[in-house]
């Protein structure tokens, strides 16, 4: 089946597709700040260059989004139904590389905490919201001991 729009805009759409501050990302970080906490974005100096960090933790929190991340088994992520082997290649290198990235933080000693897109909508959001609450707390009192 052909696709219903041009390849022009096809790659105006793509380009739409933003890799920081995105919908997700901002409703967590609202939310941590709303709770006191005060993070870090995107630093450099750390593999992949986590979306948020909690220095004071020593945690970084990765908001992954469902399709570009590949959150398999959820009713979520759904491959395309063209170029198939394509996208399989693409969010598989995807998989991998998220795998290496939280691999070498957690080798430097950081915590690294997923949060999924499909996490944050409003039916999950509070239960979210509460692991992520319990994970910060468990991080400070393994900091403190």
């Amino acid at each position: 089946m052909a696709d219903k729009i041009t390849p022009s805009q096809r790659s105006y759409n793509m380009s739409r597709i933003r890799s920081k501050d995105t919908k997700p990302e901002m409703t967590v970080r609202k939310w941590l700040h709303s709770q006191g906490l005060r993070f870090r974005l995107h630093r450099g100096d750390l593999p992949g260059k986590p979306d948020i960090v909690l220095p004071r933790y020593r945690t970084v929190i990765l908001v992954h989004g469902c399709f570009w991340h590949a959150h398999e088994g959820q009713p979520c992520f759904k491959l395309p139904a063209s170029r198939t082997e394509w996208w399989q290649q693409k969010l598989g290198r995807n998989k991998a590389r998220d795998w290496q990235q939280q691999r070498a933080l957690e080798l430097q000693g950081w915590q690294v905490l997923v949060v999924w897109e499909c996490e944050l909508k409003p039916i999950r959001r509070e239960s979210t919201f509460e692991r992520l609450w319990n994970e910060l707390n468990y991080s400070s009192l393994r900091i403190a001991g």
